[in-house]
């Protein structure tokens, strides 16, 4: 057995504590086929921490992440949070978490399963074998850049927010994504807009600089309104995509529609040490919460990238990935990848964990 491991479980909002009660079940079923070793701690965070104690990142929520080999996140946030103080609001928290524990380096994959090709809002021809990353930098840039606020100057209100990278920022995300190339196809495509901001002039800069180191990876540049452009035109000519964190947070939504449903993808927060907060990048969806019909699927594939990525536990992580992969060919779909073809049979959250749990068993058994 591998040496204890904690994770922090944050079920969150909206759907957050429905598609986490499925992403649970199946960490619970590779802990046991895989002997991994792995202990199961759940906090609260996000909305859910704010209504309980008034902040949407409590200390002992905070204290125990710090602990932690990993974390599963659900979602945050919810209407009712709108009114609240700006610096208590669910995201807040989240920008928080991220801080505190230095996850600097978002991965976000766009992966479109076969069955799923007619999903997409792009014709299937243009979509079909998809399959790119997109590496964001998670902690600086504009996000985080000071100074910021809203003033009042020469009689009106002036909002002002600060972009702002250092090399040292910008080396370690461009060490972590072309680490991730190596892994995959080897090549990067680092997106930026240099021929307008100066911030954008050192990032090319400094992310040529690490290229001297990975001559096996293509390294390539595009601006990032041309690359929103090709990734609706041509998406299947990326491999991995890496960008600073406002440019990452659009085109990681953009490329997430490219496979048909923002339900299906996952995503890792990692830091320099390799730890992560795994978590599907879909929101809260606070109009279908309690109805048992979210799509679990991003959060048991968060499930998978964090064996693969923190824990290294690859064949836990593969045999995951095939039961998707697997249940999607039965024709199982939640109502958000449904298309309403002969072959399929509509299924709820609970159902859909379900079946997931059976192809793992049932591969275990083979």
């Amino acid at each position: 057995m591998s040496q204890a491991r904690k994770i922090v479980i944050l079920p969150g909002d909206g759907i957050g504590p429905e598609i986490i009660a499925e992403g649970r079940r199946v960490l619970e079923t590779v802990n046991q086929q895989y002997d991994l070793g792995l202990s199961l701690q759940t906090c609260l965070f996000g909305g859910a921490a704010y209504d309980a104690s008034g902040s949407p990142l409590p200390e002992d929520t905070l204290s125990a992440c710090r602990e932690a080999d990993a974390i599963l996140l659900g979602a945050i946030g919810g209407p009712q949070y709108d009114t609240a103080p700006r610096d208590l609001r669910p995201e807040r928290g989240l920008l928080g978490l991220r801080s505190e524990l230095k996850l600097f380096s978002n991965l976000r994959p766009a992966l479109l399963y076969p069955e799923l090709a007619d999903a997409s809002s792009l014709k299937p021809e243009l979509v079909a074998g998809l399959d790119l990353m997109i590496v964001r930098e998670l902690t600086g840039g504009i996000y985080f850049g000071k100074p910021r606020g809203i003033e009042e100057r020469n009689g009106e209100r002036v909002g002002f927010n600060t972009l702002v990278y250092s090399e040292s920022e910008i080396r370690r995300i461009a060490v972590s994504a072309f680490e991730i190339a190596r892994q995959r196809g080897s090549r990067l495509c680092s997106v930026d807009k240099m021929n307008v901001l100066e911030v954008s002039e050192l990032w090319r800069e400094v992310v040529i600089e690490v290229g001297k180191d990975y001559p096996d990876v293509e390294l390539t540049h595009m601006f990032v309104d041309n690359a929103a452009m090709q990734l609706v035109r041509a998406p299947k000519q990326f491999d991995v995509i890496v960008t600073s964190n406002m440019f990452g947070d659009i085109l990681s939504d953009a490329a997430a529609m490219l496979t048909g449903s923002i339900g299906m993808l996952p995503s890792a927060s990692l830091d320099e040490a390799g730890k992560g907060m795994y978590e599907p990048i879909h929101g809260s969806a606070p109009d279908i919460a309690g109805q048992g019909v979210a799509n679990p699927l991003a959060t048991i594939l968060s499930v998978s990238m964090m064996l693969r990525y923190t824990l290294k536990e690859t064949a836990a992580a593969d045999a995951i990935d095939s039961a998707v992969a697997q249940v999607l060919a039965q024709g199982y779909r939640c109502k958000d990848i449904a298309s309403g073809e002969a072959n399929e049979q509509l299924i709820n959250t609970t159902q859909m964990g379900d079946a997931i749990i059976a192809a793992l068993q049932a591969g275990a058994d083979s």
